[in-house]
Order: C-alpha cells, then sequence, then structure tokens
C-alpha cells in the first residue's frame, strides 16, 4: 500500500505542468485570436488636445481575450504602426513574468499559448503601460 501511494503522489507530481502556460512559435492550435496594437493619439495624427495633455496613448484591441484551460491558442499581435515598437508582457496573478516578447513596426507576431492553470493573467506594453495593457481569462475546458 505504501509503494502505491508513493507512485501516485510521483506521477501526480510529474503529471503537473512547470509552469502556467506553454508558449511555442509554432505547432497545432485549437483556437486563434488577433490582437492589435494600435495608436489611439499619436503626435502625428492628433487630437493635439490629447497628446498635449497624456502624450501618446496607444491600446491593445481586444483587451481582454478568454481562452480555455489546456487548448493551445495562436495570438497573433499585429502592430498596425509604421514607426513605433512595442512588446507584450504576460504576468499571473502572482505577478511573475511568464513571458516576454517584441513586436515590430507594421508586422504580424503569432504565439500558440497553452494556459496549465484557469485564473487572470495581465499583459502590458511595458513601453507604453499603463494605458496599453489587457488580460487573458483562462477558464475550465469547454464540455
Amino acid at each position: 500500500m505504501r509503494t502505491l501511494i508513493i507512485a501516485l503522489l510521483i506521477a501526480s507530481a510529474c503529471a503537473k505542468p512547470k509552469s502556467d502556460v506553454t508558449i511555442t512559435e509554432t505547432g497545432q492550435a485549437q483556437a486563434a485570436v488577433t490582437v492589435m496594437a494600435e495608436a489611439l493619439a499619436t503626435k502625428e495624427a492628433g487630437p493635439k488636445e490629447t497628446v498635449a495633455a497624456f502624450g501618446e496613448v496607444y491600446a491593445f484591441s481586444p483587451t481582454t481575450i478568454e481562452v480555455h484551460r489546456g487548448e493551445p491558442t495562436a495570438i497573433t499581435f499585429w502592430n498596425l504602426q509604421a514607426d513605433d515598437e512595442h512588446d507584450f508582457l504576460l504576468m499571473n496573478d502572482r505577478n511573475s513574468v511568464l513571458a516576454q516578447f517584441k513586436l515590430p513596426p507594421l508586422k504580424k507576431t503569432t504565439r500558440i499559448f497553452t494556459f496549465h492553470r484557469d485564473g487572470l493573467y495581465r499583459f502590458v506594453c511595458t513601453l507604453h503601460k499603463p494605458e496599453m495593457s489587457g488580460a487573458i481569462i483562462v477558464v475550465p475546458p469547454a464540455m
């Protein structure tokens, strides 16, 4: 009986993912989302009053994404600015950084995310935070 309990504990520990999320550049996705990096107010396109009061303002769109735990989801980040680089920094609910990568101007950057734990994951562009931010909500697998 003791051997069985130890074997079950070892199997359970080995079955748990080592991190909250696995991120790859290639693979098979079961779902897909496109997130755009948009300019809301720039010195080139205004409105001038907004830029004067707040500086340039950028945003991710959509700002909230829902994915299913265990479902590989391709998220394509589309940077629509010709002269502004952005980045994507993903954090879990314990503020641990899980991933960070660049979003070059006028490029699409795709990563396949597989979340292993339900919960709320925040993301920001570190160059334009706090306005350029959002969240990924991970829910149980679809029935």
